[in-house]
């Protein structure tokens, strides 16, 4: 995982396009979700149990993606 987040601009990019990207990659890279993790000091078990869900659920879409491109 990256700790720091670039995004360039591409040519003829507006910036509103760029702070979407940038955000989306914020959001894939987890950035935020590790903050929160260092800095809170308890986390409710029901949000744990959603993140866990969350979690193996991006995963699954991802072997799936790939056992799709093989083929």
């Amino acid at each position: 995982m990256a700790d720091n987040v670039i995004v360039r601009a591409r040519p003829g990019e507006h910036s509103e396009r760029l702070i979407r990207r940038f955000i989306k990659r914020v959001k894939r890279d987890g950035v935020l979700e590790r903050y929160r993790e260092r800095c809170s000091y308890h986390i409710k078990p029901s949000v744990k149990r959603k993140i866990k869900q969350k979690k193996a659920r991006r995963e699954l879409l991802r072997l799936e993606r790939k056992r799709n491109k093989r083929k």
